[in-house]
This record gives C-alpha cells, structure tokens and sequence, in this order.
C-alpha cells in the first residue's frame, strides 16, 4: 500500500496556512461578503484561503490537480487535491465558531477518484482531525500529539445519536417524512451541521449523520476520515464514497437502518 505521510504532512502545512488566514478575518468588522450565483455567501477569507492552499500546492506538488470550491479545477492526472476553504461559511460571517477548513488528496483508481488524506481544521473550536489511507484516522493538534479516533459501538437505533443540518433540504427532495420517522427512532437529535456530525461519527461520540445535498469538496475529506475511524461513509444510495452529492455516514453497525429511513417513501 502506498505511503502517504508526506502527502499528509503537506496537508497539515496547508490547514496551518489557511487557519492563519481565516482566524484574521474570523469576527472582523469589515469582512467583505458576497452571494455567488447559487446564492450562498463568500467572504473574502474563502478566498484568500484558497488561493494560499493552491500557491502552497503549486510549489510543492505542481504535477498534481486541484479542485477548490471557490476557483474550480486546475490542471489534470491521477492525483487530486480538493479543497473547501471555508466549510459553514455562514456560521463564519455570522461569528459562529463552527466552521472548518476541508483538504483532500483523491487519486485515481477503480470506480474513479477517491480520498487517500483528508485532513479537517477548524481553528476557531481549536480542532483539528485526520486520516490517510491505510494509517487510522486522528485528533489532536499535531501528528506527534494525536489520538487515534474510533466510531462507536451502538447497535441499536434506539439508542443512538443522529446529527443534521437543517431540514428544508430533505423536505425539497420528498424525504422529510422518512426523516423525520427517523428522528422519532433515534435516542437524541442535535443540528450540528457541516463537517461537524462526520467528525463526531469519527470519534465516536454521535452515531449517524446524513446531509441531502452537498458537493465533493464538502465530502472528500470528511469522508476518509470516518472510513479510517471504522464508520462508514456513502451516500443516500448507499454507493461508498463521497461522490453521490450527498451523504450518510455511521458507525457501520446502523448503517443499512440510516439508509433505510432517509429512503422511505422516497
């Protein structure tokens, strides 16, 4: 298997550069936002983050691809980066400390591209969370001070935890009934929101999450890093990987249930 640990110190350098940056701007009076077509915000801090990370790579790994949410594809090959600069750029505008910076290696292979690094950083919670392919996944503030994350053991719906973002997505594409059934199954609801619930899945402390609508830069981090934890990562049609334009992810052991409520009726 190949060995990715410069790949991923050269993502932590990235997340470093970038919460520097974003942490500048973080609750500043004069931060300039706009509405993209799609009509959710960018700040300035979008970015400037993401044009640190793709001169950063530019140096370091100029034969590679980027993907960033903010400026598109560049260049091609059978390595990827993928980047959100800022994942909950509206809890950033409104100084909620809920937010993080996404960064993903994808490379090539059977079925398409998909995530061998993810690394997830959100400065303002003062967390930071990891994994490559093969190696685990991890927490703490650096590779030589980490732990090592493990998804939980809950086996019963029942007595789970279930994390979202908001409703109005599931109810446009006719499955808040199934949602909803869902959250009535479940022990606990919290809408945490964005990368958030995937990290928790991760670390054990949430046991499902799902999101209808999302983009590969908002997944292609998250998503190794829950596989490298022992979850399980797909989307709402269960096909593995962050490349279905939504997600569910689990402990592994509720899996097959998540799917099936957030399906019903559907």
């Amino acid at each position: 298997m190949p060995d990715y640990h410069d790949d991923l110190r050269l993502a932590h350098v990235l997340a470093d550069a970038a919460d520097a940056a974003t942490m500048d701007r973080f609750k500043a009076l004069d931060l300039k936002v706009e509405t993209k077509p799609d009509m959710t915000p960018v700040s300035e801090a979008d970015k400037t983050a993401e044009e640190l990370i793709r001169s950063n790579l530019k140096r370091g790994r100029p034969r590679d691809a980027i993907l960033g949410e903010e400026y598109g594809v560049e260049g091609t090959g059978p390595r990827r980066w993928v980047i959100d600069p800022i994942d909950g750029t509206k809890n950033y505008v409104r100084g909620v400390p809920v937010w993080a910076t996404l960064i993903a290696l994808m490379e090539a292979g059977e079925g398409g591209f998909q995530p061998v690094v993810g690394v997830v950083s959100a400065p303002a919670l003062g967390r930071r969370w990891w994994a490559a392919k093969g190696a685990g996944a991890f927490t703490g503030r650096s590779l030589t001070s980490a732990t090592r994350l493990k998804a939980s053991k809950v086996s019963r719906l029942q007595d789970a935890s279930f994390a979202y973002s908001s409703l109005t997505g599931w109810e446009e594409q006719g499955r808040l009934d199934g949602f909803m059934d869902l959250t009535r199954a479940v022990w606990r609801t919290r809408g945490y929101g964005d990368f958030w619930p995937y990290m928790m899945v991760a670390e054990g402390s949430i046991d499902i999450c799902a999101e209808p609508e999302l983009s590969l830069w908002d997944m292609a981090a998250t998503a190794i890093i829950v596989t490298e934890a022992g979850g399980t990562f797909t989307g709402l049609d269960g096909i593995p990987g962050p490349h279905s334009g939504n997600a569910a992810a689990s402990n592994g052991l509720l899996h097959d249930e998540l799917l099936g409520y957030l399906n019903q009726r559907y």
